[in-house]
């Protein structure tokens, strides 16, 4: 199988989000067929949805050998390793690690879409996914990340300076 380029987003905001954030890219760069290749710093942004704490965000880029069905498991598996529970929609969550980018596919399935359909949207994706591949064409949009997060309200993403 050939080797793709993806883009995944990861939010958290019950328990230690950094400890948690930090530990599912450990154990991306551990998964057979996943390379990590970088990834962001992590961001502080107020939740979408019913009141909540707030998240801490970033973005990374990983080499698979996975088709993108394969690395939606594999990401979902993760967040059930971390004690993800779907009970409501944009509810809060121990570990949210979402598909946003497959090479330049374009997908769309009763299960999985990729582009990620909320990504041109979401400051809080956008910011950290232009620190890490801001040349990045959006298959759908034709415009490079960039160029998406110029049309975004960026205020309320804040750069967190997370020292061990």
């Amino acid at each position: 199988m050939k080797i793709a380029k993806c883009a995944i987003a990861l939010g958290s905001n019950l328990g230690d989000s950094y400890t948690i954030l930090e530990s599912s890219l450990e154990i991306l760069a551990q998964t057979p067929k996943i390379t990590l290749k970088s990834y962001s710093s992590w961001y502080r942004t107020a939740p979408v949805g019913p009141p909540q704490p707030d998240y801490l965000n970033g973005c990374a880029l990983l080499e698979v050998r996975l088709t993108p069905e394969e690395l939606l498991d594999t990401l979902l598996d993760i967040e059930r390793q971390f004690g993800r529970v779907r009970q409501e929609r944009w509810g809060p969550r121990t570990l949210d690690l979402d598909l946003l980018l497959y090479d330049d596919l374009i997908l769309d399935t009763s299960d999985l879409q990729i582009p990620h359909p909320g990504m041109r949207e979401r400051a809080f994706v956008l910011v950290p996914l232009a620190e890490i591949a801001p040349d990045w064409i959006d298959p759908v949009s034709k415009k490079a990340i960039a160029q998406l997060l110029e049309e975004v309200d960026c205020s309320g993403v804040i750069q967190q300076l997370i020292t061990d």
